[in-house]
């Protein structure tokens, strides 16, 4: 049997995760903690990059980041529905890494991609679960939490999570999509070059504000968390 992993990542193309989350996962990495990012489509859609190009941009980023794997499902971009195929994609990855946690985008996001990704993987964690859910792989795994990552947009996060010692190893991440983040002067302008990385390293150094550290990377969950300290700082 395969040795469960601590967290699993979706996105919907490559650099979603690194924008909304690439601090933490640095963090939790260098922690020893073993991460999988699975990106949904190869973004062969984009304004800008080819697809091999994309595909080893996300590979530097991700030994960038410290990740064990990274997954591409090569889903159609801009055709990520709430489709049977795709669900039992994202199964067979959830019931092969077998993760503690899954991280997917914010449900609100102005990108349809990234809305639809996020709903694809909630029907694929619940199935994962399933005994009798058909897949590739049959042994079931139930995940124990998803929460949900902002990629565009300044949302209220129901938590933050302190990234100040790993702000610069995110940016590292993010500088490996030269194709994504610089403009070039044969490339297509998109607000991915204009400033874009300006307004994730603002977002975050708001969200870390709020709660008096430097950097803080903001998070989203749908349903109450359970405290494992007490308001005082003790156990439980």
């Amino acid at each position: 049997m395969i040795e469960p992993i601590d967290i699993l990542a979706f996105g919907a193309h490559a650099d979603d995760v690194e924008i909304g989350m690439g601090a933490t996962i640095a963090k939790y990495a260098s922690m020893g903690k073993r991460i999988v990012i699975c990106d949904l489509t190869d973004s062969d859609l984009s304004s800008n990059g080819t697809v091999e190009r994309r595909k080893k941009e996300a590979f530097e980023a991700g030994k960038v980041l410290g990740i064990e794997e990274r997954i591409a499902l090569k889903l159609p971009d801009r055709g990520l529905f709430l489709e049977k195929m795709s669900i039992q994609k994202v199964v067979d990855v959830i019931r092969l890494v077998q993760p503690k946690i899954v991280f997917t985008p914010y449900w609100e996001d102005r990108h349809p991609d990234h809305e639809n990704c996020t709903k694809i993987v909630k029907e694929a964690v619940f199935s994962a679960g399933i005994k009798n859910y058909q897949g590739n792989i049959a042994t079931p795994h139930k995940v124990h939490n998803v929460y949900y990552y902002m990629i565009n947009g300044f949302h209220k996060p129901d938590f933050v999570i302190d990234t100040s010692d790993f702000m610069q190893t995110k940016l590292g991440s993010l500088n490996c999509y030269k194709s994504q983040f610089v403009k070039n002067d044969d490339g297509v302008d998109t607000p991915l070059t204009n400033g874009y990385m300006e307004t994730i390293e603002a977002r975050e150094r708001l969200f870390g504000k709020e709660v008096g550290v430097q950097y803080a990377e903001g998070f989203i969950k749908s349903k109450p968390i359970l405290l494992h300290k007490d308001l005082l700082g003790g156990e439980k």
